[in-house]
């Protein structure tokens, strides 16, 4: 086992290349160690080069409405007023903090997503 920090795109590319030799060892075996700590560099690796932006919240709320096959009657059951809901959906209102609780209880959206501003 010959593991170093990753510091450049070559390093990564040979860190993936030995995490795909790797991949299916066992847990607690030399090499199944190897594979976690590799793992934790590569994640660390991407987490600084390649970021993912959080979802804009109210793209968050229609996808999880979608995926869970909700209506907007089903958003005015959490939320209140068809037409608010209507507002929210279309970006014409902000969402309050009350707003902002029951669409994390309800829908499952982390409030850090919900929270960011749109």
């Amino acid at each position: 086992m010959n593991i170093k920090p990753i510091k450049t795109e070559q390093d990564y590319q040979e860190a993936l290349d030995r995490l795909e030799v790797i991949f299916d060892a066992k847990k607690g075996s030399p090499e199944g160690d190897e594979l976690e700590i590799l793992g934790l560099l590569i994640e660390k690796y991407e987490s600084i080069h390649f970021p993912i932006d959080l979802p804009d919240p109210i793209e968050a709320i229609k996808f999880r409405m979608e995926q869970m096959g909700y209506t907007q009657s089903d958003l005015v059951k959490i939320i209140g007023l068809k037409s608010r809901v209507s507002e929210i959906l279309n970006k014409k209102r902000k969402l309050t903090l009350e707003m902002i609780r029951k669409i994390h209880l309800a829908l499952n959206i982390p409030t850090e997503i919900l929270v960011q501003a749109y």
